[in-house]
C-alpha cells in the first residue's frame, strides 16, 4: 500500500495499478474490506492511465462479489457505488464524443444515473443530507451530458481523471464482443481514433466521491 501512495505522488498509475494489485493479491482471504479498497484505488489508476472501460470491468465484478458479502462495511460499498456511477459517465462523455450509436453511450448512462440515484436515497435515509445533495447534484450532471447538444459538449475540456483516455468505445465493444461472441449481422461502427476535442465553456459538474 506504501508504495501505491508513493506512485500515486508521482502520478505514476502503471505503479499504482501494480503495487496495489499486490498488496491485494498478499492478504488474506478474510480482509475483503481492505482488499476492496486496494482494487478500487488500483481501479482509479486505470482511469487515469486510460485504461477506463477496463476499471468500469474491474469495478462491476467488485460491485457483483459485494452483493454477497452483507459483512461489508458501508462506506465501502458507498465508495464502490460511487467510483462506478463517476466511470461510467466519464465513458458515456467520451463515447458520445466518439461518435458512439446514441444506444451505445446512453446505456453508460443510464447505469451511471441508477448508482447516483440509489446513493442520493440512501444518504437521505441515513439522514446525510450534504453527501445526498452531492449525489442529486451528480445525477443532474448526468442528466445534463443526456440532452445536451454534441455541438456544445465538444466545446468542453474533458474531465480531469479521463484525459489519456482515448478509443473508448472501440475497447467497449471488444469487452462486449469477448463477454458474448455471437454475430451482430455487421462489422460495428467504425470509431474515429481520436475524436475528443476541447474547449472552454460552462461543463457539466464532474461526479464527485
Amino acid at each position: 500500500a506504501e508504495k501505491a501512495r508513493t506512485a500515486a505522488a508521482r502520478a505514476d498509475w502503471a505503479g499504482v495499478i501494480e503495487a496495489s494489485g499486490h498488496a491485494a493479491e498478499a492478504l488474506p482471504p478474510s480482509d475483503t474490506p481492505l482488499r476492496m479498497e486496494l482494487e478500487m484505488d488500483r481501479a482509479d489508476a486505470r482511469v487515469r492511465k486510460g485504461e477506463l472501460p477496463e476499471s468500469i470491468s474491474d469495478l462491476e465484478r467488485l460491485l457483483a462479489e459485494a452483493g454477497e458479502n452483507r459483512d461489508l462495511p458501508a462506506r465501502t460499498l458507498q465508495r464502490l457505488r460511487s467510483q462506478l456511477a463517476s466511470s461510467q459517465y466519464y465513458a458515456a462523455w467520451l463515447m458520445r464524443l466518439e461518435g458512439a450509436p446514441s444506444a451505445e453511450w446512453l446505456e453508460r448512462a443510464e447505469a451511471a444515473r441508477q448508482q447516483f440515484r440509489l446513493l442520493a436515497e440512501q444518504s437521505h435515509s441515513n439522514s446525510l443530507p450534504r453527501l445526498a445533495a452531492d449525489y442529486e447534484q451528480n445525477l443532474e450532471s448526468v442528466i445534463r451530458l443526456e440532452r445536451m447538444d454534441l455541438s456544445e459538449l465538444k466545446g468542453l475540456p474533458l474531465p480531469r481523471d479521463c484525459e489519456a483516455c482515448k478509443n473508448c468505445s472501440q475497447q467497449s465493444r471488444k469487452q462486449r464482443t469477448s463477454r458474448s461472441p455471437q454475430k451482430t449481422g455487421g462489422p460495428p461502427p467504425e470509431t474515429p481514433k481520436d475524436a475528443r476535442k476541447a474547449g472552454q465553456g460552462s461543463r457539466p459538474q464532474e461526479p464527485g466521491s
